[in-house]
């Protein structure tokens, strides 16, 4: 079976950081592309970084440049979210999801988003 699973969330004060998790079950992120998004309460599901396994190329939104990093773990088919310097804006439920073919629109990070995770919850304090 074919899954994404993350973790890693949690409830932190603002400030604080957090290491997001999303690893590949049933395949291999070879040749994929891999997206961080993030869903808060009442608000359409944005995203946030993307990556290409492959050759490490990365995309970050504006909102979140400077504070969150995409990084992939190749060994452990695993690809990571770090978001520093936390806000309770930031509270969401963080998804990630993969398109194994790359279909790049040339823009960000609008690619063919196929496969989904169920997501890990990020809450933060003020």
């Amino acid at each position: 079976e074919v899954e994404l699973v993350e973790s890693g969330g949690g409830l932190v004060q603002a400030g604080g950081s957090l290491r997001l998790s999303c690893a590949a079950s049933g395949f291999t992120f070879d040749d994929h592309a891999i997206g961080w998004f993030r869903q808060a309460p009442g608000k359409e599901r944005e995203g946030v970084s993307c990556i290409t396994f492959s050759d490490g190329r990365t995309h970050d939104e504006e909102s979140v440049r400077g504070r969150f990093t995409i990084s992939t773990d190749n060994a452990l088919n695993t690809v990571y979210l770090q978001i520093d310097s936390l806000k309770p804006d930031d509270t969401a439920v963080y998804y990630c999801a993969a398109d194994p073919g790359m279909t790049w629109s040339g823009y960000g990070c609008e690619y063919e988003w196929s496969i989904w995770g169920q997501g890990t919850q990020v809450t933060v304090s003020s």
